[in-house]
């Protein structure tokens, strides 16, 4: 953003003119809570009984059954490949049109880029300067579609996501202005689904926001407004809201290869339970249905070449790394934004009571654990360095956990690096009917998934039909009759019809839970949090410096098709993402209770902890080796749903000897 944003401003007022009367308009937004919490005759709160999830054995049996019939009528509409939030974005929109829906994922839901993001709901003020200074109105399209997208996120999921000012530090005068008539156009053209608007703060007000900011050249800022959002629980919140609906939402089942008719024309899958061992279980099996949707993200052409070997890549791979660091470099309610020395932009925002700083932006290869790289750890500690006084500079033992996500950019034959391509997504149809939604970024999921599906009724020549959504909200509330168009702008996701911010309150006033605990289940989980609390009689902290709690994990096994240690530790919970060191303090627990909810071996379990060590490398953790050489002791004994205690853990980790283990 060094470039004067004066002209852009005057170019975007011409184009966004019609904003300002939109502007003064009443916003579009829902009302908290949608159900309130029910009291008796004494004012007690009734806490709400919620329907019950499908168990993952349930759904696969549906996929075995549905998916093999050779009936027209009762083979799925849609099979989606990839549950990420394209693909459980489609699923949501599809399902409550009326269609029959299944979505297979190969690995966890979200655990692939959607879970690395910088947890930003945004359009991109740098895409907007980008967009006036090159004249590109695709961008310019792009950032308006982000802006009005980002409202109806904040909408649907309030538990989640939520408003986050950010400030752009000022360190010359004649900043203010280049730098608030971006922001200013940036309010414009949200229009009606605008935030709150931008303002100038003096020096004084900025330095008791980030008091570790170097006093001599800084001389005040400028506030805008975007959303922030919890990534991987919204993504997990998407596939639980569209499973009950009535979706099959299935995770740790890979498509192994697509299945064809005699004129060449896609009408399934071949897959796989890779959690099964052995037997009938582990075999391949096949899915029929009338279309299938390619939703796999950074690996969209490895299901492109399933169905043409020949086919040119169409995504170009970008990493964007992240650092989690201490709290007290950062604002508790506010973020900031700086360029940084290559001409990209550094964010410093406050994130599940930590400070979350990134990101990068380089070429690199698909893997599926990609590990930040030192050197992308180094840039963004220099770079953030750069804004505090000297006895603040950050050091590499500051970081709390770093990791690194795959964009999957959309190949532009005339970008000469990744940095300069659009974040737009791109939905192709091959000649055997692939049907693929490509590229795209977190805050446009919705409006990505509604083209989608337009396209795949029209593709596969589907009929949406009239359905009657089941009340999901544990509430009593009226069910919902949608008519085959889409809905997705009105349908909040599972967690949002009872939260308030009033909520956390409500918790304390049934069960005895602490401030700061309550505070994180209702933002974690919106109204769900009285199903977590329900399931014991006292929470129990999984470490004393966390608000999180064992009976997430229950919740997590029951109600939200967690499998694995790292589904918990990482995408149910964000234990990992926040410090990889408590994270690891707290996997021998983790471990034992999950053995207990799912009946898990002593192999099972050492098999767990051995692949939750080699994940958490790609959380900044180095050196497994030094934690197995650990002498075996025992965590304390969980007791099993029988009363009968559970067997007790393997290891002990030894928080001094981590210090040394960490990037």
């Amino acid at each position: 953003m060094r470039r004067p944003l004066v002209t852009s401003a005057a170019i975007l007022a011409t184009v966004t003119g019609g904003a300002l009367i939109y502007r003064s308009q009443s916003k579009d937004s829902f009302q908290m809570p949608l159900a309130a919490p029910r009291r008796d005759h004494a004012g007690r709160i009734q806490p709400p009984t919620f329907p019950k999830s499908r168990s993952r054995s349930e759904q696969l049996s549906d996929l075995r059954r549905n998916g093999s019939t050779t009936s027209s009528e009762e083979e799925y509409d849609l099979l989606i490949i990839g549950g990420g939030a394209t693909g459980t974005g489609i699923a949501l929109d599809a399902v409550t049109r009326g269609l029959k829906v299944a979505l297979v994922e190969r690995d966890d839901f979200s655990s692939g880029t959607s879970s690395k993001s910088t947890k930003l709901v945004h359009g991109g003020v740098r895409y907007l300067e980008k967009a006036v200074w090159n004249l590109d109105y695709s961008q310019l399209e792009l950032v308006m579609e982000a802006l009005h997208e980002r409202k109806t996120f904040l909408n649907v999921a309030p538990h989640l996501a939520h408003s986050l000012p950010i400030l752009l530090p000022l360190q010359h005068w004649w900043q203010a202005p280049y730098f608030f008539a971006g922001t200013f156009a940036y309010d414009m053209l949200a229009g009606s689904q605008g935030l709150e608007r931008s303002y100038i703060l003096g020096k004084t007000k900025t330095l008791s926001q980030f008091p570790l900011l170097r006093r001599d050249n800084i001389i005040g800022g400028i506030v805008y407004y975007d959303g922030q959002q919890n990534d991987a629980r919204m993504n997990i919140s998407l596939a639980s809201t569209a499973a009950l609906y009535g979706a099959t939402m299935l995770n740790y089942v890979e498509v192994t290869g697509l299945e064809k008719d005699s004129n060449g024309k896609i009408n399934g899958a071949r897959m796989r339970d890779t959690l099964a061992s052995s037997g009938e279980d582990a075999r391949d099996f096949t899915v029929r249905a009338k279309g299938v949707i390619n939703a796999t993200g950074p690996y969209a052409d490895a299901i492109e070449n399933m169905d043409d070997p020949s086919r040119k890549p169409m995504v170009a791979p970008s990493s964007g790394a992240h650092i989690i660091l201490p709290k007290s470099l950062c604002s508790t309610n506010m973020g900031m934004l700086k360029a940084s020395s290559d001409g990209r932009v550094i964010f410093i925002l406050p994130w599940e009571g930590q400070t979350l700083a990134g990101t990068t932006d380089s070429e690199c290869s698909i893997e599926r654990n990609p590990r930040a790289k030192t050197e992308e750890v180094d840039f963004i500690l220099d770079e953030v360095s750069k804004l505090l006084s000297p006895e603040s500079v950050l050091k590499r033992s500051d970081v709390l956990a770093a990791w690194s996500g795959i964009r999957p950019l959309i190949r532009d034959p005339n970008a000469k690096n990744t940095e300069s391509l659009v974040r737009n997504h791109l939905i192709t149809v091959s000649p055997s009917k692939l049907l693929t939604c490509a590229g795209g970024k977190w805050t446009t999921y919705r409006s990505m998934a509604e083209e989608t599906v337009d396209e795949a009724i029209k593709t596969f020549k589907l009929t949406p039909k009239v359905v009657t959504l089941p009340d999901i909200s544990g509430a009593g509330l009226p069910e919902m009759v949608t008519n085959g168009s889409c809905r997705t702008t009105k349908i909040p996701v599972v967690g949002a019809h009872g939260y308030s911010p009033s909520l956390p309150s409500q918790l304390m006033e049934v069960y005895p839970i602490d401030p700061e605990g309550a505070r994180h289940l209702a933002s974690n989980y919106g109204d769900r949090a009285w199903a977590i609390l329900a399931t014991s009689s006292r929470p129990t902290r999984l470490l004393s410096s966390s608000p999180i709690i064992e009976d997430e994990v229950r919740y997590a096994i029951r109600s939200e098709a967690a499998c694995t240690v790292e589904d918990v530790i990482s995408r149910r919970t964000r234990l990992s993402f926040i410090d990889v060191k408590g994270a690891m303090k707290a996997l021998p627990r983790i471990v034992d209770i999950m053995a207990d909810e799912l009946d898990w071996s002593e192999s099972r379990k050492e098999q767990e902890m051995n692949r939750t060590v080699q994940f958490m490398r790609s959380m900044g953790l180095t050196d497994e080796k030094a934690i197995e050489s650990r002498q075996p002791v025992h965590s304390p004994a969980v007791p099993s749903r029988q009363g009968v205690p559970a067997t007790a853990g393997v290891i002990e980790v030894d928080s001094e000897k981590l210090d040394g283990m960490l990037q």
